[in-house]
């Protein structure tokens, strides 16, 4: 069972493992994170933002955040730090992560962005995700609330 927690006052048990993973497959969002949580400048601690974990069998699976886009042109949130273990992976640990991300940022803002240039499986998850491709602003992908 996948178990999502709010990360607020320091990064989780487990986190250097995942920033091991992360660096042996290139990824340097994680790397960035560490930083950014160390100097304070990236704590996911503003209006609408957040850090969320992913725990599988007690382990730290995954990590995502929302952080407020400053470029956009409207209210609108950016969903970064978006990483999961490659042991966790196609157990849905993804899926979930972003969906609780999707629900909590579109619950504020009716704009979601995204940079899906990570890894070339990152834009296909995105758009599978309702997310579709963009290019006008720091993003590749964004996400709107639809009007009901």
């Amino acid at each position: 069972m996948i178990q999502l927690i709010r990360i607020i006052d320091d990064l989780p048990d487990g986190f250097p493992a995942l920033l091991a993973d992360a660096a042996k497959e290139g990824v340097r969002n994680m790397a960035l994170l560490a930083q950014g949580w160390a100097g304070g400048d990236q704590c996911f601690d503003g209006d609408g933002e957040a850090l969320l974990g992913a725990l599988l069998a007690g382990a730290l699976a995954g990590v995502g955040g929302l952080s407020i886009e400053s470029d956009a042109t409207e209210p609108a949130l950016r969903v970064r730090r978006f990483y999961v273990r490659p042991d966790f992976r196609r157990q849905g640990v993804a899926r979930t992560l972003a969906s609780a991300l999707i629900q909590e940022g579109l619950d504020q803002v009716d704009l979601l962005t995204v940079n899906a240039a990570a890894s070339p499986a990152a834009a296909p998850f995105w758009e599978t995700q309702g997310f579709s491709p963009d290019a006008t602003g720091p993003w590749t992908h964004v996400l709107r609330r639809s009007a009901t």
